[in-house]
């Protein structure tokens, strides 16, 4: 009886290695999806003004701005609803490990932002004081 009791144990244990070996298999941010850019212009206009994005999956969101203004984009209730993994701006990475305010652009560049969405729900986007003029667009996450 002891001796089937070890064995059974032997067995439970090996299954509970198998199944976690199985469960960590992949690497989720190196299959990133590349959102279209979100292009801010001089005319006050906003190239996207829908995504629509999965919970779970791992996404690049590259926003660029032709420098015709200043745009400070803000998103906070996404931002509160996302993993962040890094922040590129001009070849430069920032680890944010939290949420950010927003992303300034005071000259034309790009800022790319690598993201996981954690829950699903309808999210704005939007410039700071421009969203009235129509710089304004929503996530949409599933």
């Amino acid at each position: 009886m002891i001796r089937m009791s070890i064995v059974l144990c032997g067995l439970i244990a090996a299954t509970l290695l198998n199944i976690g070996d199985s469960a960590a298999k992949g690497n989720l941010a190196s299959r990133g999806t590349r959102l279209e850019p979100l292009k801010l212009t001089g005319d006050l206009g906003f190239s996207v003004t829908e995504y629509r994005i999965e919970t779970g999956k791992y996404y690049r969101w590259r926003i660029e701005s032709d420098g015709g203004d200043e745009f400070m984009v803000q998103a906070p209730e996404l931002m509160r609803n996302i993993w962040i993994d890094e922040i590129i701006i001009n070849d430069i990475e920032v680890k944010p490990m939290g949420g950010i305010h927003g992303i300034e652009f005071d000259d034309e560049g790009h800022a790319d932002i690598w993201f996981v969405p954690i829950r699903p729900g309808a999210f704005e986007y939007y410039v700071r004081g421009y969203k009235l003029r129509g710089m304004v667009g929503k996530f949409i996450v599933d």
